[in-house]
C-alpha cells in the first residue's frame, strides 16, 4: 500500500495512493483516511485525482536521523579516504528541513556547493527503543525516498555536519511511504539519480543498496540504542557514489524502482 499526504481543495490529510506502479499522476487516486497511517487506514469515501491534489511530504517526523558514510565508493568520492579509516557514522537532519515534492531546495548565499544525495529511507511505525536487527520491520511502517542535501563547503568548514545537512529545505521527503516491506529487495535495489542542467537531463547516481556496508537491520539497531524513535521518525541508510553540485535553476530527480520518484527544483533562498 502507498500512503500520502495531501493538500486538497478543501485541507491536509492523509491518503492511500490507489493506481498501477509506475502510472502517471492522472492515474492515480488519492483516497482519503481518518485519523493517521500509523492505525489501520480507515478511507472515508473522499477521493481525488493525484494530479489534482498536491503531494506533500507524507510524514511530518520529530526528527530525521540518517546514516552517514554508509557506501564506500561515495566515502573515497566525497572523503578521499577509504571506508576502512572513515567509518559510518550518525547525524541528525532537523523537522524544519523537511520538504515535499516538487517543493524548491532553496539554497542561501553562505552554502557554495551544494549537493544531492539520493537515498532510501524508512518511516518508523511506533515508539521504538533498542531494536534488534533481526526484528526491524517490527518498527517500519514503510520505506520512502529521502535527498539528503548537503553543503560540501559548511561540512568540512564546521568539522561537523548539522549546519551542511540540516538547513531549511535539505531534507526532501516522498513521493509516498509503501508500506510492502517486501517489495523491496534489500540487498539488490537499484537507487538512481539525474540532474537537469541548462536543459539537459543526465543521470548522476546509478547504484544499488548492495553496496550498503551496514544493513537496514544494524542501521536501526545502531541507531535506536541511541535514540527514541517516534511514530513517522525518518531513518534514511546513507548515500551511493553520483553526488553532485546543484545550482539554481536546477532540478533533481531521485528515483528507486517501485518507490517512484522525487522530483525538487532549486531555487535561491
Amino acid at each position: 500500500m502507498r500512503l500520502g499526504r495531501i493538500a486538497h481543495p478543501e485541507g491536509i490529510c492523509f491518503a492511500i495512493i490507489d493506481g498501477p506502479e509506475g502510472a502517471p499522476l492522472e492515474e492515480l487516486v488519492a483516497k482519503e483516511i481518518s485519523g493517521t497511517p500509523f492505525t489501520t487506514p480507515e478511507p472515508t469515501g473522499r477521493e481525488w485525482k493525484v494530479s489534482d491534489v498536491r503531494l506533500l511530504a507524507p510524514t511530518l517526523p520529530t526528527k530525521v536521523v540518517a546514516l552517514g558514510r554508509n557506501y564506500a565508493d561515495h566515502v573515497a568520492e566525497v572523503f578521499k579516504e577509504s571506508a576502512e579509516h572513515l567509518p559510518p557514522t550518525i547525524f541528525i537532519k532537523p523537522s524544519t528541513a523537511v520538504v515535499g515534492p516538487n517543493v524548491p531546495i532553496k539554497i542561501p548565499d553562505f552554502a557554495t556547493n551544494v549537493e544531492f544525495e539520493g537515498e532510501l529511507a524508512v518511516v518508523i511505525s511506533k515508539v521504538s527503543k533498542n531494536i534488534k536487527a533481526e526484528n526491524w520491520k517490527d518498527h517500519v511502517l514503510g520505506y520512502v525516498i529521502c535527498n539528503d542535501v548537503s553543503s560540501r563547503d559548511l561540512q568540512f568548514k564546521d568539522g561537523q555536519w548539522a549546519r551542511a545537512k540540516g538547513i531549511d529545505t535539505f531534507c526532501p521527503l516522498g513521493p509516498w511511504i509503501e508500506t510492502d516491506l517486501d517489495s523491496l529487495n534489500l540487498d539488490d535495489q537499484k537507487i538512481n539519480a539525474y540532474l537537469t542542467h541548462d536543459g539537459k537531463r543526465e543521470q548522476k547516481q546509478d547504484s544499488n543498496t548492495d553496496q550498503m556496508i551496514v544493513k537496514m537491520g544494524g542501521i536501526l539497531e545502531e541507531i535506536s540504542a541511541a535514540y527514541t524513535l517516534l511514530p513517522g521518525d525518518v531513518v534514511t541508510t546513507g548515500s551511493p557514489a553520483g553526488t553532485a553540485p546543484m545550482v539554481p535553476g536546477d532540478t533533481i530527480e531521485i528515483e528507486i524502482p517501485g518507490l517512484g520518484s522525487l522530483i525538487n527544483p532549486i531555487e535561491r533562498a
